[in-house]
Formats: C-alpha cells, sequence, structure tokens
C-alpha cells in the first residue's frame, strides 16, 4: 500500500469507524468487545486488499456480516459470559427514559440467536430489503421473511415494555426509525 492509499484507509477508518462500530456490536448481541473485534477483523481484511476496493464501507459491511454468520455456524461454539454479579429478576423499568429502553432493547437483542439477531440487524438497522439479507446470508427470501417473524416475536417475549411503546415511541436504529415491536395484521 503506498503512501496515498495508506491516508485514504487511514480517512475511511477515521470517518465511518463509529458507525461501522455500532452495527458490529449489534451484531455481536450487545457485546462492545466483541463487536470491537469484528469491526479489528473486517478493517484489516479490507487493508489488505484497499487498493482494489471501489465501495470500501459496503465492502467492510459484507465481510462483517459474513464473520458473524461464520460464528454461528461454527458446530462447536464456546462462548462464555462473565458478569461481576448474579443476575436478578428485573423489575419494569420506566419506559419514560430513551437511555433504559435502548438497554432493555440491546438486552433483547442478546438473548436472540446470533441468525435472528443478524436478520433484525440487517432488515432494521441497516434498512436492507429482504430481497438483499437473502443475498448476504446465502438464504431464501422466505427464510428471511420466518426469520424475522419469530425473531420479532421473540423480541416482544423478551422485552414486553416495547410492546406496550408502539413502533412511534421507540427509536433504535441510527436514521432515527423504529424497529417494529408490533406487528398489525
Amino acid at each position: 500500500m503506498d503512501a496515498e492509499e495508506l491516508e485514504g484507509f487511514r480517512d475511511f477508518v477515521d470517518n465511518r469507524s463509529s458507525a461501522l462500530l455500532r452495527t458490529a456490536v449489534l451484531l455481536s448481541g450487545g457485546d462492545r468487545h466483541a463487536g470491537e473485534d469484528l469491526l479489528q477483523n473486517a478493517l484489516a481484511k479490507a487493508a489488505g486488499r484497499w487498493e482494489r476496493i471501489d465501495e470500501p464501507e459496503a465492502y467492510v459491511r459484507q465481510i462483517l456480516y459474513r464473520q458473524q454468520i461464520g460464528r454461528w455456524r461454527l458446530k462447536w461454539r464456546r462462548r462464555e459470559l462473565t458478569v461481576a454479579e448474579p443476575p436478578e429478576t428485573r423489575t419494569a423499568p420506566d419506559t419514560s427514559s430513551a437511555a433504559e429502553l435502548r438497554v432493555v432493547m440491546r438486552e433483547a437483542l442478546s438473548r436472540l440467536t446470533a441468525r435472528q439477531r443478524t436478520v433484525l440487524v440487517l432488515r432494521y438497522f441497516e434498512d436492507l430489503p429482504e430481497a438483499e439479507v437473502a443475498r448476504l446470508l446465502g438464504c431464501s427470501v422466505g427464510t428471511v421473511r420466518s426469520t424475522t417473524h419469530r425473531s420479532l416475536a421473540r423480541l416482544r417475549v423478551l422485552a414486553p415494555e416495547l410492546v406496550a411503546l408502539g413502533p412511534a415511541d421507540t427509536e433504535f436504529r441510527s436514521s432515527g426509525d423504529q424497529l417494529p415491536v408490533e406487528v398489525r395484521p
């Protein structure tokens, strides 16, 4: 990589790393450290091919998705979750606080399977159409639809306080759009 390409890569990392990190953290189930690792690996792969990349952000996002898919496709996953204190029974949080709602959403997302979380992030955070999600994940559009439906149903069970708010009261996506926790017939 010559000096000009190196400068271009540094500018890209400086300008886009926070947005890419948000996506990586969401793909990792809210685990910031795992999201940072995911992004770091993606950027390292992109740096090796930087001079041949036409759309750097799309390329890095594709690497993020594929790495996350590879993680949940592993046959023997070992994941330890260490916490300072044992979990307590949660009481209903004050739904007026947006910060608490984000925490509730993050906890609920972390309790979904990696596949469910990935589909929701791609559909609602990245705002990708079903066909594009299917292409990225290597599955059919029907699989994306059914996984989305099951994921939202599971999300409603894990965080019932979000259902009471309705879609107009929740803001969890970077663009300010809402994640639908209520499906209307």
